[in-house]
């Protein structure tokens, strides 16, 4: 199973990443072993009736890297491309996210290998229901927590949530968050992770003496991450002058008229025809001038490739492992791009998540102002932290954040002991 992981180019990268910070924090063999392999791979066949009345068989995969410090925490999506190996790096990337951001949770992720776009929503549920129903033995308020993730929605988070109460007899809402507001849900939670992105890069702006009203911003993605990157973005006065997605990109210099966009995106399905903007390539999108370049969509978008022709001020990575580590080492060698790493930029999410797991447990309801007060304060925290260590040790912000987080969790193991 080891070898097999590590033939997956996500996970390989995600290991090399964790045994240079475990170099760098000079952990022991045995404690970074412990740390580095994740604790449950779960694989299980989802057979579902097609609305033909042919019978499909997916494999769904749940990956539960450490419950050391709490639940594992982590999104589900369904996606063509979805396999183990990259399921276990998302978890991966997940555990030192939550350490980084000091929430009570290891790290998990799910994944169903299925293209949602050609399903229909009978067919979505009857995958969904199937998948929870086979997953029950591993997942519980304590143990796994779900929420959204590429190609999942609220509403597949409802369907996860009540085939779990009906397991159980009652109302479970802590088994998933970004349920729907009807099902105690929290205000709030559809919007963070783009929120915190385009908080971040917007903090970065000042901490580089930029103004932000004015500044540019091109997104990479523009679906529930980006779209909302880029609406918080515009509430701070920060021009979005490009836009892609899985079908294509398109380019204003003068900025997009978003609420158009959305218009045009929830008509059309796609960025790609908008009139009030020009089509440009996707590789090239990424390569054009501003000052915040945020990739939001898949792993791995700047490479060893397209590292040095990057022309923005700061990468916020809305994304998960968006950037290679070559095109790290090209990017720390240029030292004119200010990276806020994948596991802090993208943090938002999963932090009012566990809001809404809070709320659910405790049976109060929080107003939205509270839960984006919250979050402001904890982003703002984690990055005033991530920056401090960097400085004092000379290393870059990845490097800062992820030594910070794999540096908590070691801590944890070393603290509970290892059973015999």
């Amino acid at each position: 199973m080891r070898k097999q992981l590590l033939q997956n180019p996500v996970f390989a990268m995600a290991v090399e990443q964790f045994d240079s910070v475990a170099a760098f924090l000079n952990l022991s063999e045995d404690l970074s072993e412990r740390c580095k392999w994740p604790k449950r791979l779960i694989t299980v066949t989802v057979p579902i009736r097609r609305d033909d009345g042919r019978t499909e068989v997916f494999f769904g995969h749940r990956v539960q890297h450490h419950l050391t410090r709490g639940p594992v925490k982590g999104g589900l999506r369904y996606h063509p491309s979805v396999t183990l190996g990259e399921i276990a790096a998302l978890a991966m990337w997940m555990n030192w996210k939550c350490a980084l951001m000091d929430l009570p949770y290891g790290g998990g992720k799910g994944g169903i290998s299925c293209d949602p776009r050609r399903m229909s929503p009978g067919e979505l549920e009857r995958l969904t229901r199937r998948y929870t129903m086979e997953m029950i033995p591993f997942i519980s308020p304590e143990t796994d927590v779900m929420a959204p993730d590429m190609g999942t929605n609220e509403q597949t988070m409802g369907w996860i949530a009540d085939t779990y109460s009906t397991h159980a007899g009652h109302l479970v809402p802590a088994i998933v968050t970004g349920k729907p507001l009807t099902l105690q849900g929290s205000k709030g939670r559809v919007q963070a992770t783009g929120y915190g992105v385009a908080f971040c890069a917007c903090k970065s702006l000042e901490k580089l003496g930029v103004s932000v009203q004015g500044a540019t911003a091109v997104l990479q993605g523009f679906g529930n991450v980006g779209s909302h990157a880029a609406a918080t973005f515009a509430a701070h006065g920060v021009h979005v002058t490009g836009v892609s997605d899985v079908l294509g990109a398109i380019w204003n210099d003068r900025g997009l008229n978003l609420p158009q966009l959305r218009d045009h995106v929830a008509a059309t399905g796609s960025v790609v025809g908008f009139a009030e903007a020009e089509p440009i390539d996707a590789a090239q999108l990424l390569c054009q001038p501003c000052d915040i370049l945020a990739p939001c969509a898949l792993d791995r978008a700047i490479t060893g490739d397209n590292a040095a022709k990057l022309r923005c001020k700061i990468l916020a990575e809305g994304a998960n492992g968006p950037t290679t580590p070559e095109a790290d080492r090209i990017l720390d060698r240029r030292g004119d791009v200010l990276v806020i790493p994948d596991i802090l930029c993208n943090a938002g999410g999963v932090t009012v998540s566990y809001f809404e797991w809070v709320q659910n447990l405790q049976r109060f309801q929080w107003e939205e102002q509270d839960v984006i007060s919250k979050l402001e304060v904890i982003l703002a925290k984690a990055m005033a932290k991530v920056g401090d260590f960097a400085q004092r040790h000379r290393l870059s912000n990845r490097m800062a954040a992820q030594a910070l987080a794999i540096k908590t969790v070691a801590d944890s193991k070393a603290a509970r002991g290892m059973f015999p």
